[in-house]
This record gives C-alpha cells, sequence and structure tokens, in this order.
C-alpha cells in the first residue's frame, strides 16, 4: 500500500487538480483546505495521548474466552492532535449548515436549533428504555401528544408510534393490512405498486409475504387510474402509492383511487415520506387512505444524512387500528392517567394487535424533536411551511426549466421537489458528470437517477427554509452547469476539480472496499 503509482500520485493524497498543477505546495494543503492522513497514520501504537497505570496484566475472568490477547492497534494522541484530525476531517464534509442541499428524495431541511435544546434536556436526554415505566409519565406525555397531532394532521384514527424510520413504517402499515385481512378469513396475496412510488414499497410488500405487480403512470407522471382499476380484484390486498409521489407530482385521483380499491375489497396504503409538501393542507384520512408512514426525521426536521436518526410512525384508518403494534400509550379513560400498553396488560379489545415492531416503543429523541417543532411551529406555521416548500421547488422548476428538461412540467406545477432530465446533455456527457460538476460549484448533488421513470434524472428539493438568494445562487450554477453539458464540455467528465478528492471509481470501491489499514511497506 501506499506506494507512487506510474503518475507520480500517491493513494491517500489527494488528486491532482490543474490548479495544483499551477500552484503546488508542499504539504498538500490548499489554504484553509488541510490535508489529512488517516489516524493510523498520525500516532504510534507505541505512545499514549495520556497517562495511564500500568494494566496488571490479569484479565478479567468474566470476559472468559472474550479477553483481549493483543493491543487495540489504536495510536496514541495529544487532545490537539485528536480535535485537529476530526476537525479537519469535518471540513471535508458538506453539511445542512454549510448550505442548500437539494436531495430530492431525502428532505434534508434545516433542523432549528431549539429542538435540539429540547431534546437534550435531563428528562428527555436522560431516559432509559429499562426504567420502571412509573418514573417516566413525562416521556409517555410527549409520545401521547405528539401521537395525538400526527392523527389530528393526517385526519386518521390512530397512530402506531414504535416504527423506527420510514421502510420499519411501511412494514407496520403493510403488516397491519395483513392482520386485517386475515381476522376476516380473506388470503389476498398481490399488493400493486406504481411505477411513481418510492422503491421501498415493493420491497417492504415482498418481505412481508406478498406477490408485487407495478402500475404504469400516465403521461403526466401520475398513477394511470384506469390501468389500475383494470387490474383490481379479488386477489388484491392493497395498494402502496406514494403521495405526492416521487415524480414530485400530487396524485390528483387520490380519492378515485381509494375508492376502487376500497370496492374491490383491498385496503390503500400511503407512503408519507413527502408528507412535508402537504402537511397543514390536505388530510390523507379524507382521501381515503387506510396505513400511512410518517418520516419524522423529514417532515419535522431532522436531517438524517449519514444513517440516522430516523422515526416512522404509521397512522391508521378506523378499519386499521384494531391491529396497530404494541406497546402504545393509552390514556385512561376514567383517571385521564397514561398508560403504557404491553402483551401482559393489552387486554381483549387489544387482541387483534399483529405483536410488535420493535424492543421499546420507539425514537425518544425524535419524538421531542417533532413535538417541539408542531409546538413551536402551530398549525399556520406547519401550513405556511408546506406552501413555502411548494413554492420553491416551483421556483426552481421555473428557473430551470428552459435550460434544462422537465419531463412533466407541461403536468401543472410540482410540489415539494423539481424534476428534470439530462435529455439537453450533449452525446457523452451524464447527469453523473453535472452532479460532478456541481461540487465543484459549492453544492452537494442532488438526487441522481431517481425516479426510474425519466432517463438520467435529476430530482432537487429546496425545502421550505432556503432563502431566494440561497435558491438563485443554485439555480445561477445550474444553469451554468447545463450549458457547460449542453455543449459537451469535457472537463466535467473529470468533475470534481476542487474537492479534497477527485473523481473516485465508485463501482470499484462499492466491489472492492479496503475495510481494513495496513502500514506502508
Amino acid at each position: 500500500m501506499n506506494k507512487m503509482n506510474a503518475s507520480g500520485w500517491k493513494p491517500g493524497t489527494p488528486v491532482p487538480s490543474d490548479s495544483d498543477a499551477r500552484h503546488p505546495t508542499v504539504t498538500g494543503n490548499r489554504a484553509l483546505m488541510l490535508e489529512e492522513p488517516l489516524i493510523f497514520e498520525i500516532g504510534s501504537t507505541d505512545t499514549y495521548g495520556v497517562d495511564l497505570p500500568e494494566p496488571s496484566g490479569e484479565a478479567s475472568p468474566r470476559l472468559g474466552k472474550f479477553a483481549r490477547k493483543n493491543g487495540t492497534g489504536l495510536p496514541g494522541l495529544s487532545e490537539p492532535q485528536t480535535v485537529r484530525h476530526y476537525t479537519r476531517l469535518s471540513r471535508q464534509n458538506y453539511a445542512i449548515d454549510l448550505g442548500l442541499f437539494p436531495l430530492g428524495s431525502c428532505t434534508m431541511k434545516h433542523n432549528p436549533r431549539l429542538n435540539e435544546k429540547v431534546a437534550r434536556m435531563p428528562g428527555f436526554a436522560d431516559v432509559h428504555p429499562l426504567q420502571p415505566t412509573s418514573t417516566v409519565p413525562g416521556a409517555l406525555g410527549v409520545i401521547d401528544e405528539l401521537a395525538h397531532w400526527l392523527v389530528e394532521l393526517t385526519g386518521m384514527d390512530a397512530v402506531a408510534m414504535s416504527p423506527k424510520a420510514g421502510a420499519h413504517g411501511e412494514l407496520c402499515g403493510i403488516l397491519c393490512i395483513r392482520a386485517a385481512l386475515e381476522a376476516r378469513g380473506d388470503a389476498r396475496e398481490v399488493v400493486l405498486v406504481p411505477e411513481s412510488a418510492h422503491g421501498t414499497n415493493p420491497a417492504t410488500a415482498a418481505f412481508a409475504g406478498y406477490k408485487t405487480e407495478d402500475i404504469p403512470a400516465d403521461k403526466d407522471g401520475r398513477v394511470d387510474l384506469e390501468a389500475l382499476k383494470a387490474r383490481l380484484g379479488p386477489d388484491v390486498a392493497a395498494v402502496m402509492i406514494t403521495n405526492p409521489n416521487t415524480c414530485g407530482l400530487f396524485e390528483r385521483d387520490m380519492k378515485a383511487i381509494s375508492d376502487a380499491v376500497h370496492e374491490a375489497g383491498g385496503l390503500v396504503y400511503c407512503d408519507g415520506a413527502n408528507f412535508n409538501a402537504i402537511m397543514g393542507r390536505v388530510r390523507p384520512g379524507d382521501l381515503g387512505v387506510d396505513a400511512m408512514h410518517i418520516n419524522l426525521h423529514k417532515t419535522f426536521s431532522t436531517p438524517h444524512g449519514g444513517g440516522g436518526p430516523g422515526s416512522g410512525p404509521v397512522v391508521l384508518s378506523r378499519a386499521l387500528a384494531p391491529f396497530a403494534p404494541l406497546p402504545f400509550v393509552m390514556k385512561d379513560a376514567d383517571s385521564g392517567e397514561l398508560r403504557l400498553i404491553e402483551e401482559e396488560n393489552a387486554g381483549e379489545e387489544l387482541a387483534q394487535s399483529f405483536g410488535r415492531m420493535t424492543a421499546f416503543h420507539g425514537q425518544m429523541g425524535m419524538f421531542t424533536r417533532a413535538l417541539t417543532y408542531i409546538l413551536s411551529h402551530g398549525a399556520d406555521g406547519l401550513r405556511q411551511a408546506a406552501g413555502d416548500a411548494v413554492l420553491n421547488a416551483n421556483y426552481i422548476l421555473r428557473s430551470l426549466d428552459d435550460v434544462l428538461d422537465a419531463p412533466f412540467g407541461e403536468a401543472g406545477p410540482c410540489m415539494h421537489e423539481a424534476l428534470f432530465s439530462d435529455e439537453t446533455f450533449a452525446e457523452g456527457i451524464s447527469t453523473l458528470d453535472l452532479a460532478k460538476g456541481l461540487i465543484d460549484e459549492g453544492f452537494h448533488p442532488m438526487t441522481m437517477y431517481f425516479p426510474l421513470v425519466v432517463h438520467g434524472a435529476m430530482l432537487v428539493e429546496p425545502t421550505e427554509t432556503e432563502s431566494k438568494d440561497a435558491l438563485d445562487q443554485f439555480i445561477m450554477a445550474m444553469r451554468s452547469l447545463a450549458e457547460r453539458a449542453k455543449n459537451g464540455d469535457e472537463t466535467l467528465k473529470t468533475a470534481p476539480h476542487h474537492a479534497p478528492r477527485s473523481r473516485l471509481d465508485e463501482a470499484h470501491a462499492a466491489r472492492k472496499p479496503v475495510l481494513s489499514w495496513l502500514p506502508a511497506q
């Protein structure tokens, strides 16, 4: 490892760019963008950052065969070395606190610091899932109040709070549907999934034991209602529909779809990942939805890049409420006392629950953040947030549709995200090339190649909190890149040129990742 290749470049150092060649630095640093090696290349395993007494050499009998036989192999660093290492690495990451995050399939909105302050209050941050229920009435109160507002916002009858994320919520909803069908002795086995739905929908249905079939989109990017009606029958358990869909469009026929599915004996699951575009304005329950998960981390403000945190409560119609998973919080009708309902105290009226989704009740930190967001905004604030998200997306759509192809631009206004394709690019220039060029302009790339119904798709979601100045800067960068792509600018194919690392072989990295570090030979 770490040997020079034929070009003189050593793996682990920045890929030289044109500017590097013109203005080289002996350190590899470029002004305030500091080059940083791996932590193993900084310190030595022979030293320690702090003074500790020598271990006795005797392993604890509790460890048994798991007692460590060798050193940890971690380098000993001083505190300044450690702080600088991680601070320098953090400067090489893009974040919502640095600029607009245009990911179109994952709402990455600003997280108010008030939410974080509340989530870190001792009564919430220090609560432990194994505490006796009697010691956490405040936490139960938060769960109950948040549940109330989720039901109120969606026009549904009940909510399951325990699912940990969106796909987990999807599974919860589909298992509720399966339990309801089994309770009436109905052995339906097919779930219909429109082409414009999220990709996790068919995976969830298959995981729950169903066969899945596609329903095509019409020319406007919405569910083909007639094709859906033609496929409905006694074998169809449910339809899983994303609304607003992944083309950034509201499904105008949602009520007609629900009515048709119900008439055929099926149930309606709605993917609520895009609820940010309609909260306070549309209640899914009024559209005939039976189950819908809500990504608290999308709609109610906690950016979820990097693997967490997530939370996916599922709101349920009256038909599915009896089948909700345990545990859940219930208020005693007489005393008003909150109780955590588990298997052992569920009672006959809750015997139809399909069971337990997870070990504990849910994501407490996300609950406190989401409830803080809801209460601080109020009904009018939530309604405005949805309206502003749609306004910003349409501003981007109409500011770029003269230089980028907007496949459904003639279908009317979009919702929370604007969709473009690579139709206007010169031969040999791809969506990936434009996205890499966007890195050079100081932006994280948009969602690429999704939804699959659009070739070379670019999906942009600005959210409601971006200022017009921020949007205008992004639009300026996109217009410039679109013109370069149209003119076949070959430098796009080697972008990014100004990032700490230039373009990598991502397919090779995914298939043959280097997961361990070895010292230079």
